[in-house]
């Protein structure tokens, strides 16, 4: 596996797993952006989807990893920004079918409801997929259109 450049955020109740993550990807040649939290002191999830957010826009990163208590905080606080696609899952074949047919760009993790070794076999099998594009392009496309407001 080609080594990419992740960075990665958690808020207190991800901070373990994003440490062993941050660790491991290292390892396997990666270059982790670790933006926070750094420590179990507890922080505000909205804060830190922010940072990955941001650092994926100004191209700091190839792709995003944020972990939370259930991952459901950071899929919405992450998904309000219009560039990021990004997709909680809960085991290897979601991370894998994330990339391939939905193009995300950020995986997301529950810290308190995934456990280590399956986290790691997410990380892999995210990183290590790529975009079918073809029937899944359009579709893509569409969510990028879908950034809008409803008026009254």
């Amino acid at each position: 596996m080609q080594g990419k450049r992740i960075i990665m955020a958690s808020d207190h109740a991800g901070y373990r797993m994003k440490e062993y993550l941050d660790d491991l990807l290292t390892k396997q040649g990666h270059t982790v952006i670790d933006v926070g939290t750094y420590s179990e002191n507890p922080v505000d999830y909205p804060d830190e989807a922010y940072l990955v957010a941001q650092g994926i826009y100004d191209r700091e990163a190839d792709v995003g990893i944020l972990i939370c208590g259930t991952g459901i905080g950071m899929s919405i606080a992450a998904n309000r920004y219009n560039h990021i696609r990004g997709a909680l899952v809960l085991n290897p074949e979601m991370a894998t079918l994330a990339r391939k047919h939905n193009n995300a760009n950020v995986l997301i993790l529950g810290g308190r409801t995934t456990d280590l070794e399956t986290a790691a076999a997410c990380a892999e099998s995210f990183l290590t997929a790529a975009f079918e594009g073809g029937r899944h392009e359009y579709r893509v496309q569409k969510l990028g259109r879908m950034n809008h407001d409803f008026e009254k």
